[in-house]
């Protein structure tokens, strides 16, 4: 179970992005969707058979919702880029918790994962349709560095939607191929396609059956001796 906790907690505390298509001038409203695999894992089959396969992204003016589901447990994100605050929504076998994040938070939290730097690239390839420039980010936190590969598009927004995402921050653009990774899991993200729809102003709010909560408090509910 722990395991599984910090796969979601990574996901969930990495993947904050999407395109801030009102603020980029090209407007946008739908949803992105992305194939999960796991590189190079040292988790076994029957582990890798309870984490996320796909996460979807949809975005509605200054807003975006990161939703995910794996094992029992169903994750959601709403972040919205005007405000520069976030909410996570955690529904964890019928038990509903959110937890709100303002700007401070997250300014603290990019400051402490290191500082990132950032080669971009001419090349390109197309990705659901989009055509997509490459970036190399790498990372040094305390002496150990890490270097990720991501392809984005400024079709779909500016790099203000990735406010709050420490690796990719300086990427004028929506990811629609990236890699994440820490000590346990490595994982890519891959766009398979890009909708345009209508979305519900509803959906990018916290549901009245969700409990206000921090992340220390869900920590000591959840986070203690299960494997």
């Amino acid at each position: 179970m722990k395991k599984i906790l910090l796969v979601c907690g990574m996901l969930m505390a990495t993947v904050l992005f999407s395109s801030n298509s009102a603020m980029s001038g090209k407007p946008f409203e739908g949803v992105i969707t992305y194939k999960i695999t796991y590189p190079d894992s040292k988790f076994s089959e029957s582990q890798l058979a309870m984490f996320p396969k796909v996460l979807t992204v949809s975005i509605k003016g200054s807003k975006s919702r990161t939703d995910l589901s794996m094992s029992g447990m169903n994750t959601v994100e709403i972040t919205d880029y005007i405000e520069k605050t976030s909410v996570s929504l955690l529904n964890m076998m019928g038990q509903k918790y959110a937890i709100k994040q303002t700007t401070a938070e997250i300014e603290s939290k990019n400051a402490s994962e290191g500082k990132a730097t950032v080669v971009f690239s001419d090349e390109t390839k197309t990705i659901a349709g989009y055509t997509c420039k490459k970036a190399t980010v790498t990372m040094n936190n305390d002496g150990a560095v890490t270097t990720f590969e991501a392809w984005y598009t400024s079709e779909l927004g500016s790099k203000l939607a990735n406010f709050n995402n420490p690796l990719y921050k300086d990427i004028d653009g929506a990811l629609l191929e990236f890699n994440m990774k820490n000590q346990e899991v490595s994982m890519k993200f891959s766009a398979t396609s890009v909708e345009k729809k209508s979305l519900a102003a509803k959906d990018f709010e916290i549901p009245s059956d969700y409990t206000l909560t921090t992340q220390d408090e869900l920590k000591s509910k959840f986070g203690g001796g299960h494997e």
